[in-house]
C-alpha cells in the first residue's frame, strides 16, 4: 500500500493543469483543511495526462479534471497495466460549464462524507 493512502483517511485532491482555479480557490476558502493541490503547485502542469494520473496514484490523490474526452481512456489504460491486486487512482470529471458554486458544494460533500477508497479505479462524472 502506498504510504500516502490508508483506510479512514480524508480524500486528497489533485487538480490537473486545466482545472478552473475558481473551484480550487472556493474549496480552500470554504474548508481550509481540505487537502487539494494543483498540477502547478507540484510542477507537473506540462506532463502528459497519463503521467499526471501516475502522479495521482503514487501520491494517493483523486484527480479533478474537466477532460471528459480523453482522461477516462487514459485511466483505463493505466488500470489495465497495473499488476493484479494493485489499485489505481480515481477522480472526478467536472463539466466545464458546471456552476462554480455547485462544483464546490458537490466536491465538499464528497470530501466530507466519503473515503478515498470509495473512488479509486474510476472517474466519476459530476454532478452527482
Amino acid at each position: 500500500m502506498n504510504p500516502d493512502e490508508g483506510v479512514g483517511r480524508r480524500i486528497r485532491f489533485l487538480a490537473d493543469h486545466n482545472f478552473r482555479d475558481a473551484i480550487v480557490t472556493g474549496l480552500r476558502h470554504k474548508h481550509p483543511l481540505i487537502d487539494i493541490i494543483t498540477a502547478r503547485d507540484v510542477d507537473i502542469q506540462l506532463l502528459p495526462d497519463p503521467q499526471v494520473l501516475a502522479y495521482a496514484k503514487e501520491h494517493g490523490r483523486l484527480l479533478l479534471t474537466h477532460d471528459k474526452r480523453t482522461m477516462p481512456g487514459y485511466l483505463d489504460e493505466l488500470l489495465r497495466a497495473l499488476p493484479a491486486g494493485e489499485h489505481g487512482p480515481g477522480g472526478f470529471v467536472v463539466p466545464q460549464r458546471m456552476a462554480t458554486g455547485k462544483a464546490i458544494n458537490d466536491l465538499l460533500l464528497i470530501w466530507e462524507a466519503s473515503e478515498p477508497e470509495e473512488w479509486r479505479n474510476r472517474l466519476t462524472f459530476l454532478p452527482l
